[in-house]
C-alpha cells in the first residue's frame, strides 16, 4: 500500500441496488465481545451458501458492502464482518499511513480468525448454509483469505484479492501467506497486479514455488497476475480500478467458488 490518501475520486464507482436482499448491519457475538457487521442476502432464499467477505484495510465502508451485494444477487449470503471495530474506526482516518500506525497495526491475527469464526456461527444461526462456507478478502483482507484458508478446516474455497503474501502490518501480525502456504484447508485463488508496488512479483513467484510443495488444497491453489493492473485494481471508487481486469477476475472468483462448492 503506497498511497496516503483513501478518496481517489474515481468516476466508476459501482453502486449495486438492494433489490430483492435483505441487508444491513448486524452485531455479531465474538468471545472478546460484539462486534458489528454487514450482510446481505437474497429474500426469501433458504439455506443459501456463506461468503465470508473480509475488508480492505479501510474497514467495512460502503464499496465493501456492494461487494456484499453483489454476492448476494450471485445467491451467497455475504457477510462482513468489522474486524479491527475494537482498535478503532477506520472511517475517521483520511490518510492511510496514520490508520496503519494507530488502528491496524494493533489487530492482532488471532483476534481476526476467531472473529471470522464467530461470524461464521452468526451466518449458521441465520440461516446459511457453512456447509458451503467460501471466504474472500481484499487488500489487507486478501492476506487473511490465505491465512483463514490454513486456519478454518470447513473452508471450501478462497479468493485472495492483492493481499499480501511474506509481511503484514505490524508487529502483532507474525505469521503471513507464505508461512502458511504448505498446509491449506481450502484451495485458493490468488489475483494480483502485475504493477503492485506493495507486492512484487518475486514475492508472487515465491508463493507459487511453497504452494507446490503443499498438500492437495495447495497444490490445487492458484495464482493469477495481471501484467498492467496495480494494487487495487477492483477497487471502483479508486484510479487504481481498471474494469476489464476487474470483471474477469469477478468471473473467475465466481467459477472457482462453484467449482469447489461442496453440495
Amino acid at each position: 500500500m503506497t498511497s496516503t490518501s483513501i478518496t481517489g475520486g474515481a468516476d466508476t464507482t459501482v453502486q449495486t441496488n438492494a433489490d430483492g436482499l435483505r441487508h444491513g448491519m448486524v452485531d455479531i457475538a465474538c468471545d472478546n465481545g460484539p462486534i458489528q457487521g454487514y450482510y446481505a442476502v437474497p429474500e426469501g432464499q433458504t439455506n443459501p451458501p456463506l461468503v465470508l467477505v473480509i475488508q480492505e484495510i479501510f474497514g467495512v465502508h460502503e464499496h465493501i458492502q456492494d461487494i456484499c451485494r453483489r454476492l448476494a444477487h450471485e445467491g451467497y449470503m455475504a457477510v462482513a464482518p468489522e474486524l479491527y471495530q475494537r482498535q478503532g474506526d477506520a472511517s475517521k482516518y483520511a490518510n492511510i499511513q496514520a490508520l496503519i500506525r494507530e488502528v491496524v497495526a494493533k489487530v492482532p491475527d488471532e483476534q481476526v480468525l476467531a472473529d471470522l469464526d464467530s461470524t461464521v456461527r452468526w451466518a449458521e444461526s441465520h440461516g446459511a448454509d457453512v456447509d458451503r462456507l467460501v471466504a474472500t478478502g481484499f487488500c489487507w483482507g486478501g492476506r487473511l483469505v490465505w491465512l483463514y484458508a490454513a486456519h478454518n478446516p470447513t473452508c471450501n474455497a478462497a479468493v485472495a484479492w492483492y493481499g499480501r503474501l511474506g509481511r503484514g502490518h505490524g508487529p502483532l501480525q507474525v505469521r503471513h501467506p507464505i508461512d502458511v502456504a504448505t498446509t491449506l484447508h481450502a484451495p485458493v485463488l490468488g489475483l494480483y497486479g502485475g504493477k503492485d508496488d506493495g507486492i512484487p512479483l518475486d514475492e508472487v513467484k515465491n508463493m507459487e514455488l511453497a504452494l507446490e510443495q503443499g498438500g492437495p488444497a495447495s497444490q490445487m491453489s492458484q495464482i493469477v497476475v495481471y501484467p498492467e493492473a496495480s494494487h487495487a485494481f477492483f477497487a471502483d471508487y479508486r484510479p487504481s480500478y481498471r474494469a476489464d481486469d476487474a470483471h474477469d477476475a469477478w468471473a473467475k472468483m465466481l467459477a472457482w467458488f462453484e467449482r469447489y462448492m461442496v453440495e
